[in-house]
């Protein structure tokens, strides 16, 4: 089981939809995550150099003809705080609800 520890470099939303959305995949475009995100160049840039930064993400620049291509994926250590600051979001809502109540059912 994952130790529950809240990530004040994952929690952000940006960074947030941005690390799950690589979570969900060993590698994914820069293009992609532009799109995903509906962020710019340099916004996006930004918030992946503060994960590679902090040593969550890696970003590998490729040639692809006469252009290069960036992609970018999760590093192990990135993973681990990414399930744990999930493990602690569950745990907040978790103590938010009344005993007993499933955190997974449906809202409808």
């Amino acid at each position: 089981m994952t130790e529950p520890r809240f990530d004040d470099v994952i929690h952000p939303s940006t960074r947030l939809t941005l690390v799950s959305t690589l979570a969900a995949t060993d590698w994914a475009e820069f293009a992609f995550l532009r799109e995903r995100l509906g962020m710019s160049d340099s916004a996006l840039s930004k918030q992946l150099s503060t994960l590679e930064d902090a040593g969550y993400v890696l970003t590998e620049r490729r040639p692809q003809g006469r252009r290069r291509t960036v992609r970018v994926r999760l590093t192990t250590p990135g993973r681990e705080a990414f399930a744990g600051h999930v493990a602690a979001l569950r745990a907040i809502v978790d103590a938010a609800l009344p005993a007993g109540e499933d955190t997974t059912r449906s809202a409808n």
